[in-house]
Formats: C-alpha cells, structure tokens, sequence
C-alpha cells in the first residue's frame, strides 16, 4: 500500500475531514531511522488500511506542519482524530508502539 504524502496545502483539510483515526509519519528522505521503519509503516497502513489512515509528511518540504507539532526529532509519528492532534512518539518504534497512538479511538 502507497501511503499518502501530505503537505502545506492539504494537511489540514485531508486530517480534518478523514473520519477514521490517522496516524502521520513525520520523516526526511536522508534519515536513516526514517527509511528502517518505513516497511513496518507500509505493513500497518496495509494491515489497518480499514480502520486507519496513514499519511506522512517530509518535514524538510514542510516545516511549518512540522513546527506546528513540535516535531523536533524523526521519524515521529502523531495521531489525530477529528483533525485534533491526541498524541506522538518518536522514534523507530515497534508495530504495538505505533498502533497504540490509535488504540484509544
């Protein structure tokens, strides 16, 4: 599964009017960390692809999303429901880390 790059333009507009709980990967393309975990994330979207949406966003093409989430390390991962951001994590976490973000919803 291809998942979503989402940017300055339709962030908001895609997390806010996506009804099932999101999760958006904030990567770089030069970050090691980043590309390790990317088929554990690939494997998720796909595994949860009906209960979950998965997006991602390069926080070197858009840093202003990234600013507005603190993201000051990658990957970092931020889950959203109802265009509200709920939590993050950060770090090449395992499968259960990262689906616990959405557990709760």
């Amino acid at each position: 599964m291809k998942i979503k790059n989402l940017n300055e333009t339709n962030f908001m507009e895609t997390i806010s009017n996506q009804p099932k709980p999101v999760i958006v990967d904030f990567y770089a393309d030069w970050c090691g960390p980043c590309k390790m975990i990317a088929p554990i994330v690939e494997e998720l979207a796909s595994e949860y692809a009906n209960d979950v949406a998965f997006y991602k966003v390069n926080v070197d093409e858009n840093p202003d999303i990234a600013s507005k989430y603190q993201v000051m390390q990658i990957p970092t991962f931020a889950s959203f429901k109802g265009g509200e951001h709920m939590r993050s994590i950060t770090g090449a976490k395992p499968k259960k880390d990262i689906m616990d973000l959405v557990n709760p919803f």
